[in-house]
């Protein structure tokens, strides 16, 4: 009992559970860092597809590797019919992150060999996921619509053939570019409750879909990868809000939380939130959305000061402030911002699953199994004396 460590109701917050070098947070200096290179350069130099060979391989590709890599993952795109045919009798109002999350295991039946546990194997089947998460959601979008699904395009790149497959039109380049800095920028982000979700999974030696599939129903939840939604509900409620600085100082007073503020793990800014302001204010000015990014702003500024004049400092936006109007000027819904995110971590979980897999061979862990501490009740080793129901008090 000598090196067991005790730690009560943290969610493991500050606990070390395991190593990896896929990417790296200094929350008091902002900085996220994937497999060595800054997210600033990356977001400015890089693709998302070149980003993903990165988080998976441990380096840059090569040019030819690269572009062999796209193509696999265009090869990839379409998902097996019964899978649309069931998306049009499942109910219209379903969550997009629900229809997600039920998806991947479908896709799993189709793979003649899912527990493949090689290294190759599982990056094929990683791209396979990067590849089908776009098609599936911007399906499930137009089926609950009540129109035709798209075929996805080869001639696009990733993020082009997203906002094409959801909308029906072709993005403009720069907008393609800008979602492709997104989902760059959402890749990966340690080991926040997804992605330990995904590996906690996987630690038991299910396949990789389980490991996606979990890490999904992780991020769906309002205080991980649904923030974002909850963002743009705030900013479509405050629209004709007349004072916006006194909505924000009573909500503060009352003790609820402005969305999109505040980190678990920054104490200054969040790299991320602070390259997509830029890009949100860039954004604004290109299709006329300057009203929504003022009122970001707006609400930006009104909530610091409140928090200074309390006295809390640490409290900037995260990447959910500003990926939702980012989002919402690209004509996304708002209930698929969380999906995008699937779209994009998705190569971040698989990096840590392969990871986690291959942990073994180094003499880690095989397997998660935390302790709890039993506080209930407790009639000594015996346990408690079970009475028939018919004698029992009320």
């Amino acid at each position: 009992m000598a090196n067991e460590v005790r730690v009560k109701n943290t969610g493991l917050r500050g606990v070390t559970v395991a190593d990896s070098k896929i990417s790296f947070i200094d929350g008091d200096q902002g900085v996220l860092i994937y497999r060595g290179f800054r997210i600033e350069d990356l977001a400015k130099h890089s693709s998302f597809m070149e980003t993903s060979f990165l988080l998976l391989h441990g380096r840059l590709p090569a040019s030819e590797e690269l572009a062999v890599f796209e193509k696999e993952v265009k090869k990839a795109r379409r998902v097996p019919e019964y899978i649309l045919e069931n998306m049009t009798r499942w109910p219209g109002d379903a969550a997009p992150m629900d229809v997600l999350q039920a998806c991947v295991p479908l896709i799993a039946m189709d793979d003649p060999d899912p527990g493949d546990r090689t290294r190759e194997g599982m990056v094929l089947r990683t791209m396979g996921l990067m590849a089908k998460l776009p098609t599936l959601t911007a399906a499930w979008h137009r089926i609950r619509t009540g129109q035709e699904a798209i075929e996805p395009d080869n001639r696009l790149d990733h993020a082009a053939n997203f906002l094409n497959m959801l909308t029906g039109e072709k993005p403009d380049p720069d907008t393609a570019r800008d979602l492709d800095v997104c989902l760059i920028l959402h890749a990966d982000h340690t080991f926040n409750a997804s992605t330990f979700a995904c590996r906690e999974v996987v630690s038991t030696q299910a396949h990789i879909y389980a490991g996606v599939t979990a890490g999904i129903g992780a991020l769906s939840g309002s205080l991980h990868g649904g923030a974002n939604q909850r963002v743009m509900d705030m900013l479509l409620e405050l629209e004709d809000e007349p004072d916006v600085v006194g909505w924000i100082k009573n909500r503060l007073a009352c003790g609820e939380k402005i969305m999109g503020l505040g980190h678990a793990v920054y104490r200054v800014g969040d790299p991320r939130a602070v390259y997509l302001k830029k890009m949100g204010q860039d954004m604004a000015r290109r299709t006329g959305g300057a009203k929504l990014l003022e009122l970001s702003e707006t609400i930006e500024r009104a909530a610091l000061a409140e928090f200074a004049a309390q006295g809390k400092t640490g409290i900037q936006p995260n990447v959910d402030f500003y990926s939702a109007p980012v989002y919402h000027l690209m004509g996304i819904p708002g209930d698929l911002f969380t999906p995008v995110f699937a779209i994009s971590r998705v190569a971040g979980w698989c990096a840590h699953i392969i990871e986690e897999t291959f942990a073994e061979a180094q003499g880690k862990p095989a397997l998660y199994r935390p302790k709890a501490e039993y506080i209930g009740d407790y009639c000594g080793l015996m346990g408690c004396e079970y009475t028939p129901s018919d004698k029992r008090g009320q």
